[in-house]
């Protein structure tokens, strides 16, 4: 190795070609070749490797790096690579480090930069490092057929299909206080919110299954914005229990897209109910919590209330508002926790369920995900998984 980092002609001749020798931090570990993918890299100062032998196959590192460590002698840099190995550093910057890893259901091994950037302040926000063991709803597909992105004049034709929805009356008020937006959310809208979701969702206090003290597990998979929520105490914390990381913001473009529900609820209460004051039914709100749930195709939950905001918020009626992404699922309400009195709503993709005023503790939940029922062009542009993306905003 010359001072500059770079690999000399006896280290790339070692091992009969296959790799250069390079040092990484005070030790030596192996670059693959040329037509040979990298293997490692790093994502905010935490290493990933595609598999227990890329280990020490590979001294590259394509995540961020202090200005005054890149050139320093003994590491094997971007801009040493760069002068020493122009062709290999074409294609490196070409590549995308987040598809180096494979993924399960399990957790992740991808980049925090997979998620399409929109522009928007809150996509570019800094959420860390990748969090090995969270839960990844738009992995990586490995084998299996290739699904092929939609023309433009398919996604176009969705798209007015999804328009012609929302411009048509779909809202039905299902009691007082209780509002059902049929494809309320725009195609547009479900990508960016499931983009996002998946950027906060494998960082550090991203997704991971809730379980109770005595062992036993939610059937899905949760992330808190705003406030941590704690199953086992029904109440709300800065640190969760589970790792103590702090929950993240929730982005400016969520806060946005509940403001207008609301307002379109109360616009359809006005005109079906024609009440003496909308606020009494339906109260406005400004989201300070959001729940983020993922249910698998196995995924349920049971009938509840959702009773730990403040009391003034309850005492409000301050309405939880509800986005569907994703497969539908059989939704059930009722004014008690039996399953035998409850009524049943189907929640498709990109419906807006709002229950505030009088309604604002009735008892809720999810008896089936209904597999393979999720638009196409959605899954096309994000890969999302099978199962419900579920996000639920209240004000504390």
């Amino acid at each position: 190795m010359n001072p500059h980092g770079t690999p000399t002609a006896g280290q790339r001749g070692r091992r009969g070609g296959r790799g250069r020798s390079a040092a990484v931090g005070g030790r030596s570990s192996w670059a693959p070749v040329l037509n040979s993918p990298p293997t490692h890299y790093k994502v905010g100062g935490e290493e990933n490797y595609a598999d227990d032998s890329s280990r020490r196959m590979s001294g590259l590192s394509l995540g961020r790096g202090s200005s005054s460590h890149q050139n320093s002698p003994g590491t094997f840099s971007r801009d040493s690579y760069q002068a020493s190995e122009p062709a290999a550093y074409g294609m490196l910057q070409t590549m995308n480090p987040f598809e180096l890893g494979n993924s399960d259901d399990g957790g992740s091994q991808k980049g925090e930069t997979a998620a399409k950037a929109s522009g928007s302040e809150s996509e570019q926000a800094e959420v860390g490092p990748v969090n090995r063991t969270s839960f990844d709803i738009c992995p990586l597909k490995t084998g299996g057929p290739v699904r092929l992105k939609p023309s433009l004049s398919e996604v176009n034709k969705l798209k007015r299909n999804m328009q012609r929805n929302m411009e048509g009356n779909n809202g039905r008020v299902l009691r007082p206080g209780m509002v059902l937006l049929k494809h309320h959310l725009s195609l547009d809208d479900q990508v960016k919110i499931v983009n996002l979701c998946r950027k906060l969702g494998v960082g550090t206090g991203g997704f991971y299954q809730p379980e109770y003290r005595n062992g036993e597990k939610m059937h899905l998979k949760m992330m808190c914005l705003g406030r941590n929520w704690e199953p086992d105490d029904d109440k709300y914390v800065e640190n969760r229990n589970v790792d103590g990381a702090k929950p993240h913001s929730i982005p400016q473009e969520f806060s946005l897209l509940v403001r207008d529900a609301i307002k379109d609820s109360q616009a359809l209460i006005e005109e079906t109910c024609k009440p003496g004051n909308v606020e009494y039914v339906l109260p406005s709100m400004s989201p300070s919590i959001c729940v983020v749930n993922f249910y698998t195709a196995s995924g349920r939950l049971g009938l509840h209330q959702d009773k730990a905001e403040s009391f003034e918020s309850l005492r409000k009626g301050l309405p939880v508002v509800s986005f569907s992404i994703g497969d539908s699922a059989e939704f059930e309400y009722a004014d008690q926790r039996d399953d035998k009195k409850a009524e049943k709503v189907l929640l498709e993709s990109g419906d807006v369920l709002i229950f505030g005023g009088i309604s604002r503790n009735i008892f809720h939940g999810v008896t089936k995900v209904q597999q393979n029922t999720a638009p196409k062009a959605l899954l096309d542009q994000t890969n999302l998984r099978t199962g419900r993306l579920n996000l639920t905003f209240r004000q504390y």
